[in-house]
């Protein structure tokens, strides 16, 4: 089942963006490669999930991908599988899910790019801003899917909203890179997404591409400036 929803979901991404070029699914890793490369990434990476996990590292100018679902994540989508409908019991795992996804892809896009300071700071966030704006997307098209009118209610939108935005903190990391990675990205999804819900299907997805190709501090600076615009910059 997850199989056939991870290419779902690969396609969907390459269709907005652009194709990494390779079959992301071959990427899967299972635990005890999973608990090999947490080792070798140090010590701040013990305070990520276990649920689910994206490695990268560089080699011979080359990008080595590795996601890791648990087999309770993936249980858990197959016994409420999303694709018949969202409720409390999937939307969480569903997040994580669709997120490591997001993370491969765009890493694969921006080292296409020649970005390969993977390493940086600025990659890690630019990687989680966009993941969380791409998720919220993708929990609306599935909401929308389900409703026969195919819009969104604004009751649906702040159900999304507490478990992708509002439940997540960063105040839980002993890290204090770690918690400011988290707090500033999910401040700054939370903000564009709302500039997001106010277009049209037309501009929303002419936005999120030009988004896209923006580097962390542009995308930041352009958020905080439609946050602190004229009428929110709408």
């Amino acid at each position: 089942m997850n199989a056939t929803l991870f290419s779902e979901l690969q396609r969907l991404f390459e269709r907005t963006y652009a194709s990494v070029g390779i079959n992301l699914e071959d990427c899967l890793i299972d635990s005890s490669r999973c608990e090999q490369l947490s080792r070798m990434a140090g010590a701040s990476a013990r305070e990520l999930s276990d649920l689910a996990r994206t490695f990268l590292r560089t080699a011979d100018d080359r990008l080595y991908v590795g996601i890791y679902y648990s087999s309770w994540l993936i249980e858990q989508l197959e016994k409420h599988d999303p694709r018949s409908g969202l409720s409390n019991s999937n939307i969480r795992s569903l997040i994580m899910f669709v997120e490591e996804i997001n993370h491969a892809l765009h890493a694969g896009l921006q080292f296409k790019a020649g970005l390969r300071r993977i390493d940086s700071e600025d990659f890690a966030r630019n990687l989680e801003l966009q993941g969380l704006v791409d998720t919220y997307l993708v929990l609306l098209l599935y909401v929308a899917f389900f409703r026969r009118s195919q819009k969104v209610s604004r009751m649906d939108r702040r159900w999304l909203r507490f478990h992708l935005f509002e439940s997540r903190s960063g105040n839980g990391y002993r890290d204090a890179n770690l918690r400011e990675r988290y707090l500033e990205t999910t401040e700054l999804a939370a903000g564009y997404t709302h500039f997001l819900d106010s277009l049209n299907g037309v501009r929303r997805l002419e936005e999120i591409r030009n988004f896209h190709a923006l580097s962390y501090e542009q995308k930041r600076r352009h958020i905080l400036a439609l946050m602190n615009g004229p009428e929110n910059g709408k």
